[in-house]
Protein backbone atom coordinates (compact mmCIF):
# COMPACT_ATOMS: atom_id res chain seq x y z
CA UNK A 1 0.00 0.00 0.00
CA UNK A 2 1.13 3.16 -1.06
CA UNK A 3 2.03 5.78 2.20
CA UNK A 4 -0.99 8.08 1.64
CA UNK A 5 -3.42 5.15 1.73
CA UNK A 6 -1.94 3.92 4.83
CA UNK A 7 -2.23 7.51 6.69
CA UNK A 8 -5.53 7.72 5.92
CA UNK A 9 -6.63 4.47 7.14
CA UNK A 10 -5.14 5.31 9.88
CA UNK A 11 -6.52 8.78 10.59
CA UNK A 12 -10.11 7.31 9.94
CA UNK A 13 -9.35 4.61 12.47
CA UNK A 14 -8.25 7.40 14.98
CA UNK A 15 -11.47 9.68 13.66
CA UNK A 16 -13.65 6.86 14.29
CA UNK A 17 -12.37 6.18 18.10
CA UNK A 18 -12.77 9.43 18.89
CA UNK A 19 -16.71 8.95 17.66
CA UNK A 20 -17.14 5.82 20.06
CA UNK A 21 -15.57 7.26 22.84
CA UNK A 22 -16.75 8.94 25.90
CA UNK A 23 -15.63 12.67 25.50
CA UNK A 24 -14.67 14.92 28.55
CA UNK A 25 -13.42 17.73 28.57
CA UNK A 26 -9.22 18.33 28.28
CA UNK A 27 -8.42 21.45 29.13
CA UNK A 28 -5.52 21.46 31.47
CA UNK A 29 -6.55 21.61 34.83
CA UNK A 30 -3.58 24.33 37.24
CA UNK A 31 -1.00 22.05 38.91
CA UNK A 32 -1.76 19.11 37.64
CA UNK A 33 0.39 16.38 35.53
CA UNK A 34 -1.08 14.20 33.29
CA UNK A 35 0.92 11.32 31.06
CA UNK A 36 0.43 9.98 27.46
CA UNK A 37 1.70 7.21 25.54
CA UNK A 38 1.64 7.78 21.81
CA UNK A 39 1.83 6.43 18.25
CA UNK A 40 3.31 8.36 15.70
CA UNK A 41 2.47 7.50 11.67
CA UNK A 42 4.87 9.98 9.38
CA UNK A 43 5.66 11.00 6.01
CA UNK A 44 9.26 11.87 5.69
CA UNK A 45 10.45 15.13 3.98
CA UNK A 46 13.29 16.95 2.81
CA UNK A 47 16.47 15.02 2.72
CA UNK A 48 15.26 12.15 4.61
CA UNK A 49 12.66 11.45 1.49
CA UNK A 50 15.41 10.50 -0.40
CA UNK A 51 15.49 7.04 1.46
CA UNK A 52 12.33 6.95 3.20
CA UNK A 53 8.56 7.20 2.71
CA UNK A 54 7.45 6.29 6.11
CA UNK A 55 7.99 6.51 9.11
CA UNK A 56 7.02 4.81 12.59
CA UNK A 57 7.21 6.04 16.21
CA UNK A 58 6.02 6.00 19.56
CA UNK A 59 6.61 8.85 22.20
CA UNK A 60 5.66 9.11 25.89
CA UNK A 61 4.72 12.74 27.26
CA UNK A 62 4.56 14.21 30.36
CA UNK A 63 1.85 17.35 30.58
CA UNK A 64 1.71 19.88 33.60
CA UNK A 65 -0.70 22.69 33.41
CA UNK A 66 0.31 25.95 34.04
CA UNK A 67 -3.31 27.47 34.15
CA UNK A 68 -6.64 26.21 32.77
CA UNK A 69 -6.04 27.02 29.68
CA UNK A 70 -2.07 26.60 29.09
CA UNK A 71 0.36 23.48 29.43
CA UNK A 72 4.29 22.55 29.70
CA UNK A 73 5.24 19.38 27.84
CA UNK A 74 7.91 17.18 27.50
CA UNK A 75 8.15 14.92 25.09
CA UNK A 76 10.60 11.86 23.98
CA UNK A 77 10.71 8.66 21.94
CA UNK A 78 11.75 7.40 18.78
CA UNK A 79 11.11 6.98 15.14
CA UNK A 80 12.24 4.35 12.85
CA UNK A 81 12.38 5.52 9.14
CA UNK A 82 11.40 2.71 6.82
CA UNK A 83 14.42 2.41 4.20
CA UNK A 84 13.46 1.98 0.18
CA UNK A 85 15.86 -0.12 -1.99
CA UNK A 86 18.09 3.01 -3.65
CA UNK A 87 17.54 2.65 -8.06
CA UNK A 88 21.05 3.11 -8.44
CA UNK A 89 22.94 0.26 -6.74
CA UNK A 90 19.37 -1.91 -6.36
CA UNK A 91 20.61 -2.01 -2.12
CA UNK A 92 18.39 -0.50 0.32
CA UNK A 93 19.73 2.64 1.75
CA UNK A 94 20.95 1.96 5.26
CA UNK A 95 18.47 1.87 8.23
CA UNK A 96 17.88 4.86 10.89
CA UNK A 97 15.64 6.62 13.49
CA UNK A 98 15.55 9.44 15.63
CA UNK A 99 15.47 9.84 19.25
CA UNK A 100 13.49 13.18 20.29
CA UNK A 101 13.77 14.88 23.30
CA UNK A 102 11.74 17.87 23.58
CA UNK A 103 9.96 20.63 25.87
CA UNK A 104 7.18 23.06 24.91
CA UNK A 105 3.82 24.60 25.69
CA UNK A 106 0.29 23.78 24.69
CA UNK A 107 -2.04 27.10 24.14
CA UNK A 108 -5.90 25.73 24.99
CA UNK A 109 -8.42 27.59 22.23
CA UNK A 110 -11.39 26.03 23.64
CA UNK A 111 -11.24 23.27 25.97
CA UNK A 112 -10.59 20.54 23.80
CA UNK A 113 -8.36 22.09 21.17
CA UNK A 114 -4.94 23.16 21.14
CA UNK A 115 -2.06 24.76 19.67
CA UNK A 116 1.28 23.17 20.72
CA UNK A 117 4.82 24.24 20.39
CA UNK A 118 7.90 22.35 21.02
CA UNK A 119 11.71 22.53 21.04
CA UNK A 120 14.22 20.64 21.64
CA UNK A 121 17.22 17.85 19.84
CA UNK A 122 17.11 14.85 18.23
CA UNK A 123 19.60 11.95 18.47
CA UNK A 124 20.10 10.30 15.28
CA UNK A 125 20.36 6.45 15.83
CA UNK A 126 21.75 4.34 12.59
CA UNK A 127 22.73 0.79 11.74
CA UNK A 128 26.57 1.84 13.36
CA UNK A 129 25.51 3.92 16.32
CA UNK A 130 24.84 6.97 17.18
CA UNK A 131 24.97 9.73 14.63
CA UNK A 132 24.81 13.83 14.84
CA UNK A 133 22.50 15.76 17.40
CA UNK A 134 20.08 18.02 15.37
CA UNK A 135 18.59 21.10 16.39
CA UNK A 136 14.25 20.05 16.45
CA UNK A 137 11.48 22.07 15.99
CA UNK A 138 7.87 20.80 16.28
CA UNK A 139 4.16 23.32 16.00
CA UNK A 140 1.47 21.07 16.52
CA UNK A 141 -2.04 21.15 16.19
CA UNK A 142 -4.85 18.48 18.23
CA UNK A 143 -8.06 17.44 19.84
CA UNK A 144 -7.94 15.92 23.27
CA UNK A 145 -10.16 14.57 25.51
CA UNK A 146 -9.78 13.25 28.99
CA UNK A 147 -8.34 9.61 27.52
CA UNK A 148 -7.29 10.38 24.42
CA UNK A 149 -5.27 13.24 22.52
CA UNK A 150 -4.28 13.45 18.75
CA UNK A 151 -2.57 16.04 16.89
CA UNK A 152 -1.36 16.61 13.79
CA UNK A 153 2.01 17.91 13.82
CA UNK A 154 5.51 18.86 12.07
CA UNK A 155 9.27 17.90 13.26
CA UNK A 156 11.86 19.90 11.33
CA UNK A 157 14.91 18.44 12.19
CA UNK A 158 18.11 20.60 10.86
CA UNK A 159 21.76 21.10 11.64
CA UNK A 160 25.49 19.81 9.64
CA UNK A 161 24.02 21.15 6.42
CA UNK A 162 20.64 18.84 6.56
CA UNK A 163 17.35 19.44 6.77
CA UNK A 164 14.16 17.25 6.95
CA UNK A 165 11.38 16.58 9.08
CA UNK A 166 8.32 14.50 9.45
CA UNK A 167 4.89 15.18 9.04
CA UNK A 168 3.10 13.59 11.87
CA UNK A 169 -0.35 12.66 13.16
CA UNK A 170 0.21 11.65 16.71
CA UNK A 171 -2.37 9.39 18.33
CA UNK A 172 -1.88 9.19 22.01
CA UNK A 173 -3.73 7.19 25.10
CA UNK A 174 -3.83 9.57 28.68
CA UNK A 175 -3.31 8.55 31.87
Amino acid sequence: MKTSIKLTAFAVISAALFFTTTVYAQTPTANSLRFSLGLETSDPTGTARIGSHFSLGGTARLQYGLSNRFALTLTSGAYHFFTIINPATGQRYNSYGVIPIKAGIQAFFTPSIYFGAEAGIGREATDNGYGPNRTLLSPALGWACRRWDIAAHYENFNGRGHTYGLAALRTAYAF
